[in-house]
Order: C-alpha cells, then sequence, then structure tokens
C-alpha cells in the first residue's frame, strides 16, 4: 500500500518503504539510541539493524485518517528511556512532516533492548599511536 497525495499538477504516491526509510534515518539520528532492532524478538535477544535496514526496524500503516507509525529501537545503557523515545517521537514526525507533509497520528516507539556502549579506546584497551 501506498500513500496517495494529490496536488493542481497530479497525483503523488509514496511507497511504505520510502516512509519507513525516512523514519528510520530520522530516528537513527536522536541522541541515546543505539539502533533500529527487527520487528520481533528471536529467543529473547532484539537484532541490531545495520544503516541499510532501516526500514525494516518500522512499522507503517495507513489509514484513511492519516499514517501509524510504530518504531521498534534499541537504546544505550545509562539513557533516560523515555526521553529517548520522546525525542524520537519529535524527529520522526518533523522528518516525515518537512519531507513528505504527512498527517501523523500515531508514533508509537517499542524499545526491544538496551545496549552497553563502548568506546574504540576502551575496546583496544590502550591508546593508538598514529
Amino acid at each position: 500500500m501506498s500513500k496517495e497525495m494529490l496536488n493542481e499538477l497530479g497525483q503523488i504516491n509514496i511507497a511504505d518503504e520510502v516512509i519507513g526509510i525516512i523514519a528510520g534515518k530520522a530516528a537513527s539520528e536522536c541522541y541515546g539510541l543505539v539502533g533500529m532492532a527487527s520487528r520481533r524478538l528471536q529467543d529473547g535477544i532484539a537484532q541490531l539493524l545495520g544503516q541499510d535496514n532501516l526500514n525494516r526496524g518500522v512499522e507503517v500503516v495507513i489509514g484513511e485518517d492519516g499514517v501509524n507509525i510504530t518504531l521498534y529501537i534499541i537504546v544505550q545503557y545509562g539513557v533516560k528511556i523515555s526521553e529517548v523515545a520522546h525525542n524520537v517521537m519529535e524527529r520522526v514526525r518533523y522528518g516525515l512532516d518537512s519531507m513528505v507533509g504527512l498527517h501523523i497520528n500515531k508514533i508509537n516507539v517499542v524499545v526491544q533492548g538496551v545496549r552497553v556502549v563502548t568506546r574504540q579506546k576502551d575496546r583496544e584497551g590502550k591508546k593508538r599511536v598514529v
């Protein structure tokens, strides 16, 4: 299914995948977000998706009165989850409104997991000398 929009020049069809990619990219720019997760848990473990699979962590439902979006995310350990979710909602709403001009009914955020993020220097155990 796709979102159809009419203007004075003709008709515009926007695929669900495009809306999902825009929403996933906007969400991934938020502080405290490690990445997008797959929509289903396997053995209680959330699978972290790469940058090329951003729309797989987004569910888009287009209705008569607007668009409902559900984002599946993994947050960084130590951040306030409610603030990260609120920032994701606001950024996705702004991104879709400014790029596509869609009316968003709901943006649901499902936190699939929490990950500890280590810095590159900590993982190597020493400083890199170049």
